[in-house]
């Protein structure tokens, strides 16, 4: 049997919206509000909680492709013998390369950060560091930070990723970690040496006549860096002495008169030197050589001259010692290009391609810049002559986009201030840069290929 209809003319009308609007009641709001105190369970790896694209996954991948038997081989803790394992050197190449990356040069921070971001969090995995560990690592062994270089840009010219038949070599002043008042001159030096003398003398009779008076730990502490300054004032009167002959025979060069040499308590090796803002100030002589095709720094070197008129001969001969092959051509400026670099260079098996100088200013005067000069070598001749084509014109215009490019990338990581003092620890800063660069690159390079 069918229902009736519902007949809809019964139903009563709505009431207006006037009406039909209550108003709220006065009470106080119902809020969510954030409970920091709460416990919460996250059953997440830090595998989980980074991205699959970070880079720093690239960077452990790239650190762990190398052969680190030369930090291996000094770890005495090994399996069936008493001792505490071991930091594996994989974890704090891989800390300091990102760390680099990131433009992070202080072991502090660096240690600080392993505890607060989470992709340092994820490199370490649970395994603790501490500042004093990762400044050890970085500043010793030397020939170690050589060895990664050479195996890196080995590994890349075995797949042909990298060519080296040209390199661009270029030199920037970083400051030095010693300020201008440390530079003083031998008579000086002196003083303060007797002054070493005293202190370290006084520290022993403390010792002695009141041993309470101190912990170990603070004697100790105090005779370390009364020893290390007395031995920095040493270096430095060796520095100065040095350095005074050297003016000495440029004045006999030069006919000019020289001012006493002065050197620096706090870094003797550093130099006061010109840096690009037009002030002199305490710096290393940093030299990068870049293949130009990749982009791969392929050479290092710190030194602490003041002009670059003789780096590109050292620089071949540690390609030479590297990776047992000679660049046909160097791109450098200006600076280097001295009639006893270009000899020397050609010697080797390598043409210069370096600007001439004073070339408009010749032109001016009615003279062939490019025109072979009495007392001119085969090579210096060769030179000025090759300068003087447009095709060597367009040879030397990659040389700004590799070596100024290269310099450009490490002062955006921060290579603006030498943390740690000596030529040798300053040249392993270096060495930072060009692998962690490398690395980059070289996984750029084959996914390209890929």
């Amino acid at each position: 049997m069918m229902k009736p209809l519902l007949n809809l003319d019964h139903l009563p009308e709505p009431p207006p919206p006037a009406q039909s609007a209550q108003p709220l009641s006065p009470g106080k709001p119902r809020l969510r509000v954030p409970h920091r105190d709460q416990p919460e369970f996250c059953w997440k790896s830090l595998d989980d909680l980074l991205e699959a694209d970070h880079p720093v996954r690239i960077v452990w991948a790239g650190v762990c492709s190398l052969d680190l038997t030369s930090w291996l081989s000094e770890i005495k803790a090994v399996f069936g013998h008493v001792g505490r394992d071991a930091t594996d050197p994989r974890l704090l190449l891989a800390l300091w390369v990102y760390a680099t990356l990131k433009g992070i040069g202080s072991a502090r921070e660096l240690d600080r950060l392993c505890g607060d971001c989470l992709p340092y969090q994820w490199l370490c995995g649970g395994v603790s560091v501490n500042y004093h560990m990762l400044s050890d690592f970085r500043s010793q062994g030397g020939e170690k930070w050589d060895g990664l270089l050479t195996q890196i840009v080995g590994t890349l010219l075995a797949a042909d990723l990298v060519k080296m038949d040209r390199v661009a070599q270029d030199g920037m002043r970083v400051r030095a970690n010693a300020g201008k008042s440390s530079f003083r001159r031998r008579s000086r030096l002196q003083e303060c040496l007797e002054v070493a003398g005293q202190q370290l003398d006084a520290l022993k009779q403390l010792a002695e006549e009141a041993p309470d008076e101190l912990t170990r730990r603070q004697r100790a502490a105090r005779q370390r860096a009364a020893d290390e300054r007395q031995q920095r004032i040493e270096e430095a009167m060796c520095e100065c002495e040095d350095l005074q002959r050297q003016r000495e025979a440029w004045s006999k060069k030069s006919c000019r008169k020289v001012g006493e040499a002065r050197a620096s308590t706090t870094d003797p090796e550093a130099r006061v030197m010109k840096f690009a803002c037009g002030g002199y100030s305490p710096g290393y002589n940093v030299q990068f050589a870049t293949d130009t095709q990749s982009g791969v720094i392929v050479g290092v070197d710190v030194t602490n001259a003041g002009t670059d008129g003789s780096e590109l001969p050292p620089m071949l001969d540690q390609l030479e010692a590297r990776y047992e092959r000679m660049p046909l051509e160097a791109l450098v400026d200006g600076g280097f290009a001295t009639v006893e670099t270009i000899d020397k260079a050609a010697e080797r098996g390598c043409a210069v391609y370096a600007p001439v100088r004073d070339e408009e200013k010749q032109r001016a005067e009615g003279k062939d810049p490019h025109a072979r000069r009495k007392g001119d070598s085969d090579a210096v001749a060769d030179w000025r002559s090759r300068m003087g084509t447009e095709a060597a014109k367009v040879i030397y215009g990659l040389r700004c986009q590799t070596a100024e490019w290269v310099n450009a990338q490490c002062r955006n990581r921060g290579l603006w201030h030498m943390p740690v003092r000596g030529r040798p620890r300053c040249r392993i800063i270096a060495l930072m840069y060009a692998i962690a660069h490398n690395l980059v690159i070289g996984q750029r390079l084959r996914l390209v290929r890929a």
